[in-house]
């Protein structure tokens, strides 16, 4: 029972955006996750969730990911995360888990995957691609008169 606490805990925090509140040894974990993985751990974990979202019904007509892709990005990510509560971050962990309680898994994983969506998101690639898609449909008369009445107010 345990066991499935823990790992519900985990899938919650990589997966969750609810904001929880940490103690210090979830602090001590969440510093050791981030400080613990490189820029390709987070880019796989970046995919790994992004990969897990496109089977959302909402995007799965412009996202494709094969079924390999998507098993492959779960091995990887549960290797990772596996070397990161066994290894890197076993001291850590074990604190964080025996004063603070699961939940602590939860919030320690959803700063490490606020560290990789961030990496996501800052590439030029994909500023461009929303800015430049974005402000050719923006209706900039719209915004303007919003600004304005904004300003008289």
């Amino acid at each position: 029972m345990k066991n499935r606490t823990i790992k519900l805990a985990l899938l919650l925090g990589l997966l969750g955006s609810q904001a929880a509140l940490a103690g210090p040894h979830g602090d001590d974990l969440s510093r050791c996750l981030v400080e613990s993985t490189n820029q390709a751990d987070r880019q796989a974990l970046a995919k790994w969730g992004f990969s897990a979202a496109s089977q959302h019904p909402a995007v799965r007509s412009v996202v494709t990911v094969s079924e390999k892709e998507l098993d492959d990005s779960n091995k990887y990510t549960a290797e990772l995360l596996t070397r990161l509560l066994t290894q890197s971050c076993r001291s850590e962990a074990q604190k964080a888990l025996q004063y603070e309680g699961p939940v602590t898994l939860q919030t320690s994983f959803q700063v490490l995957g606020q560290v990789a969506g961030r990496e996501l998101f800052s590439s030029p690639q994909v500023a461009i691609a929303m800015a430049t898609g974005l402000s050719r449909h923006l209706d900039a008369r719209t915004l303007a008169a919003l600004s304005s009445a904004m300003q008289k107010e």
